[in-house]
């Protein structure tokens, strides 16, 4: 039985997951540089231990309110195509193990273009947790964006 490692996180009360293999930190939010016409869902840049890292709003790109930042709200980074981001996140609950058992597949109703992020769903002890699928969160335009962003820090 194949079991993954998983940072459960939150935005607006629901649970996500996201695989810890693609998780290199796990960061208290700090002070982010705005950068001027940056597409929605890029809240600004970060100076991390020398590296340039775009924080990026999940909840701005799942269409949730903002919400004031505090002590819970935490950044996680990761690396996508050899470009490290943070992932802004209400807050981080839990490092956990998650068994194949519990893991099902995206109902095909729910796979489009706008939820490329789902990969799959976990289901522990009645929460339903949503598994990321890294490379579905950006968009290719957001993904460019990003790059130009940081082309521009160098």
């Amino acid at each position: 039985m194949e079991e993954a490692k998983h940072v459960i996180f939150k935005l607006e009360g629901e649970e996500y997951g996201l695989d810890i293999m693609y998780v290199n930190a796990i960061e208290k939010y700090t002070n982010i540089i705005p950068v001027p016409n940056a597409p929605d869902c890029i809240e600004g840049i970060i100076n991390l231990r020398g590296d340039v890292i775009p924080v990026y709003s999940l909840r701005a790109k799942f269409r949730l309110p903002k919400k004031q930042v505090d002590d819970n709200t935490k950044l996680i980074i990761s690396k996508m195509d050899d470009i490290l981001i943070a992932f802004q996140v209400d807050s981080v609950q839990e490092i956990t193990e998650l068994s194949e058992e519990n893991i099902n597949e995206t109902p095909r109703i729910l796979k489009t273009v706008n939820t490329a992020y789902i990969g799959q769903v976990a289901n522990i002890d009645g929460r339903m947790i949503i598994l990321m699928n890294l490379k579905g969160i950006l968009s290719d335009s957001e993904q460019k964006n990003i790059e130009e962003i940081l082309n521009n820090y160098e």
